[in-house]
């Protein structure tokens, strides 16, 4: 068990980094992380990557470009959505048949708006189900503000990972607002499970969207509250996993 490194071109001609866990089955798990993080998650990916392998799936976890060990960009959700239809392409010409995508934050509007007849289910947590509005002067500091006002961009810097820079494009901020919620969620065909928490008032905020948002989703589609967890899920990783394991078992071995 374990996992290995594989890169992948997106259509911008950049190389996308991923750890690729394999499994006998010929069903594969594609793991979309967070803004301005990385394909480990902070160490979710990594365990529940090892729970699914573990299951008989065979996991990708990977950087969007801009993040990790994936060529330099700014990051945007087109570009984002662009990066993930890369990485379905490569699954698939490895001979993929059954095919689901796990998202954590932002990384599930991703997956929202890469659905096709391909994907069999999804599995997203700390959801963004439709337009959020930020108060970006509170995530950002006064002289980031000043970049994004002076250049359209903010750099921000990591303290952990391989990357020491990410740069926000502003459309990237656009991006959180500008979302039609019934016609993104009404184009999903496959069962979704959703996990929220309640501790914090942004998960508060985004559980109550997704809520709103279920009448659109399959009707075999399922909202599941953690309580007392907050949007990272750090203190409550062992229920995300069981009910993220025991979705795929169900949804991605049976037939279609």
């Amino acid at each position: 068990m374990g996992f290995e490194r594989v890169e992948m071109k997106n259509s911008r001609q950049l190389t996308l980094i991923g750890n690729f866990y394999p499994a006998s089955a010929d069903a594969i798990v594609i793991m979309c992380h967070g803004f301005t993080s990385d394909k480990t998650s902070r160490g979710r990916f990594d365990r529940f990557a090892l729970r699914f392998q573990k299951s008989g799936f065979n996991v990708l976890a990977f950087d969007f470009s801009g993040c990790g060990e994936s060529d330099d960009d700014s990051l945007t959700m087109a570009k984002q959505a662009d990066d993930l239809q890369s990485v379905l392409t490569f699954v698939k010409q490895r001979g993929f048949q059954k095919i689901a995508l796990y998202g954590h934050s932002l990384g599930t509007r991703i997956c929202l708006m890469c659905h096709s007849e391909a994907i069999q289910t999804m599995v997203l947590t700390g959801a963004s189900t439709g337009g959020t509005v930020y108060q970006w002067d509170e995530h950002f500091s006064a002289e980031q503000m000043t970049e994004l006002a002076e250049s359209g961009k903010i750099t921000e810097q990591l303290s952990k990972g391989p990357r020491k820079t990410v740069i926000i494009d502003q459309q990237m901020l656009l991006d959180f607002e500008q979302c039609d919620q019934k016609k993104l969620l009404s184009s999903i065909k496959c069962p979704v499970l959703i996990i929220h928490g309640n501790y914090d008032e942004e998960e508060k905020r985004l559980s109550e969207l997704s809520r709103a948002g279920m009448t659109w989703l399959p009707k075999d589609s399922k909202l599941v509250i953690v309580d007392g967890a907050a949007h990272s899920f750090m203190d409550h990783l062992d229920v995300v996993e069981d009910h993220a394991n025991d979705w795929l078992i169900k949804h991605m071995t049976r037939e279609r």
